[in-house]
């Protein structure tokens, strides 16, 4: 089995040395629960990419004052919704009690720190960094000051994996025996998305929404064996590209997930078929709801099925749990801690592609528990 051989990158002393992931000054902790009962609704949005548009209509539904900090297309943002533009992400910081984070993936990671550092909580588009040792820093950090850092894993909001992680927890598919994930669609328009330095490539982009989907329904993961054809090279994904891996969980249960890039105008279609001792359910592009396939006995009146058109957009019900937990302090369905193994999960798999090998979770997962 391979291993992650990176905690000697980021832990000055042992691999589980975490002390040494936080920042040196060692501020004084936060009161989290008056920091929260003075918690306003300004939202400094960082990045002006297509993502916005997903985020910031409903923040401002809810009530938040957004504004907005980008090196590109801050000013056309702001004349689309109305928001204050700052200068620096310096001022941003100083103004607003929480960041949305969404720029190119390699700098959510340094993004997000730098916000915590600032003693502002954070909401990270996925991943929350291109690096696990990021990824476990922030964490770190975030602990340490008693602020919150929020993943936005939304394929999680989506009624089908929402109906999915609600059967499965109640027991209606028995024990999870094979689960099965494919996501895929026409090619990424932006150039960065094909440099694996700036995306993380397929497996950071897309088959990270199914790796935390696998991890959230069948439990935590023993190793991954992963393979992508055509290969990058020089740095430089295939435009068209195709990423398959094999998980392996505690439970015995399996996860086999597949990402795809296509031809430009090729739908996008994610689907699912997860099978258990006791039934199986399925969800594709061709049906119109999740379907229950061979559950003895099921009553429509207890059927997990979403409704045939979902009620609200999954990416407004992500925000409005996200500002639920800001200003309560309730929990979520997504954790930083969450983030932080999709993270260690898709670097694994981009190891076990490099590598042709099978590589074991159990040094990142150690190195988790110890910062959680």
């Amino acid at each position: 089995m391979g291993s992650p051989g990176v905690a000697g990158r980021w832990c000055s002393s042992s691999p589980t040395d975490v002390s040494s992931l936080v920042s040196p000054d060692q501020p004084k902790r936060f009161d989290l629960e008056g920091a929260r009962a003075l918690l306003g609704r300004q939202l400094g949005m960082i990045g002006a990419g297509s993502i916005t548009h997903s985020h910031i209509p409903h923040w401002q539904s809810l009530g938040w004052e957004v504004s907005v900090f980008a090196h590109e297309g801050a000013e056309a943002l702001a004349q689309r919704y109305d928001l204050k533009v700052h200068a620096t992400l310096d001022d941003l910081l100083a103004s607003v009690q929480v960041v949305d984070v969404c720029t190119p993936s390699a700098s959510h990671g340094q993004l997000s720190l730098r916000a915590v550092r600032a003693g502002v909580h954070v909401v990270c588009e996925k991943p929350l960094a291109l690096d696990f040792g990021e990824a476990l820093a922030l964490a770190a950090e975030a602990r340490m000051r008693g602020l919150t850092v929020l993943p936005a894993h939304v394929v999680r909001y989506f009624g089908e994996y929402a109906a999915l992680q609600r059967a499965s927890s109640a027991g209606a598919l028995g024990q999870l025996a094979i689960l099965r994930f494919v996501r895929g669609g026409s090619r990424p328009t932006s150039d960065w998305f094909l440099d694996e330095d700036q995306s993380g490539g397929i497996v950071f982009d897309l088959m990270i929404h199914d790796l935390d989907q696998a991890r959230w329904l069948a439990g935590e993961v023993s190793s991954i064996y992963a393979v992508q054809a055509p290969a990058t090279a020089a740095g430089r994904v295939p435009p068209e590209v195709v990423a398959h891996a094999t998980l392996v969980h505690d439970s015995g249960a399996i996860s086999q997930v597949q990402a795809y890039w296509g031809r430009p105008g090729l739908s996008f279609g994610p689907s699912f078929d997860v099978a258990g001792s006791s039934g199986r359910l399925v969800s594709s592009p061709t049906d119109a709801v999740t379907v229950f396939e061979d559950l003895p006995g099921q009553e429509p009146e207890l059927s997990y099925l979403p409704p045939e058109t979902a009620e609200e957009s999954p990416f407004l019900s992500q925000i409005k749990e996200f500002a639920s937990i800001l200003q309560s302090g309730s929990t979520g369905r997504v954790s930083l801690m969450d983030g932080v193994m999709a993270v260690a999960m898709a670097e694994a798999a981009r190891e076990s592609i490099r590598t042709r090998r099978a590589v074991d979770l159990a040094p990142w997962r150690e190195l988790v528990e110890e910062v959680a």
